[in-house]
């Protein structure tokens, strides 16, 4: 099958719908061979933690926070990136596949994928929320719901793409959030802590998107990337965040925690 694409574009990224074939999963490798991938805390600018656990990587959402997935092109040529969020294609909303649409990066530029594609203008924020609320579950796909993905892929040597247009960054929208139908086939599963986490569809931002060309060097990816996330309090109950990490207990915070009574002492 013919791997020439036509593609979509955004600020320092591009993307990319690849008319190859669907493959099957592949283990999840280390962070950094080709694609730098990290999750930002949009409300504060925090980078999250990753935790490793039992073989995968995990990271502490807050309920109810923005969030972005950082993309940053180690190599020295374009690199297609396809994300996913809860099994979901970010930018098509399909169930999740490698043949599918993703954003491209130039040698050293770095990118924010900050939310659901809505058309060429605009995206829906991602932002942590419990799992009955997230888009995946609200559109009957829950099952997938606590996984960031995204699958690499190198471009054919000696394909020259299109100049493509640079947009700035996104913009809220003044308008409320999009309504969708589909019902949840699970409950938001057992935890000691809380619900599990999902991604929501948030509010509308401006998010102007144009095209070129990708040709994927290969149907298979180069490098897979699998973040797993859920609150703190459940990465806690679950032994992910170790326990030495743990908040420290109702600690009160003394006015004078120095003070001592008596004199001064003599020296030794």
């Amino acid at each position: 099958m013919n791997p020439n694409t036509t593609t979509l574009t955004r600020r320092m990224a591009l993307g990319a719908i690849a008319g190859t074939a669907l493959l099957s999963a592949l283990p999840a490798m280390a962070l950094g061979q080709l694609a730098d991938v990290r999750i930002i805390n949009r409300d504060n600018g925090e980078i999250l933690p990753f935790y490793h656990h039992q073989g995968e990587l995990w990271i502490a959402g807050e309920p109810g926070a923005r969030y972005a997935v950082e993309l940053y092109n180690r190599s020295r040529r374009r690199l297609l990136n396809v994300v996913s969020v809860d099994g979901v294609n970010v930018i098509t909303g399909e169930t999740a596949a490698f043949d599918q649409a993703g954003y491209v990066l130039t040698p050293g530029q770095r990118y924010d994928v900050s939310g659901w594609r809505k058309s060429r203008r605009e995206i829906a924020a991602f932002e942590f929320t419990r799992l009955s609320r997230s888009y995946a579950a609200r559109t009957g796909r829950p099952d997938d719901v606590g996984v960031i993905g995204v699958a690499v892929f190198r471009e054919r040597p000696g394909y020259r793409a299109p100049e493509a247009e640079i947009y700035g960054r996104s913009a809220p929208v003044p308008q409320g959030e999009e309504s969708f139908q589909g019902k949840s086939h699970r409950s938001d599963g057992p935890s000691a802590a809380g619900p599990q986490l999902g991604t929501g569809h948030g509010d509308r931002e401006r998010d102007r998107v144009g095209q070129t060309e990708f040709e994927r060097r290969s149907t298979r990816p180069d490098e897979i990337v699998r973040i797993r996330y859920n609150s703190r309090a459940n990465l806690i109950a679950m032994g992910v965040i170790p326990a030495h990490q743990r908040p420290a207990p109702d600690y009160r915070p003394r006015a004078f925690p120095g003070a001592r009574p008596g004199f001064v002492p003599d020296p030794y």
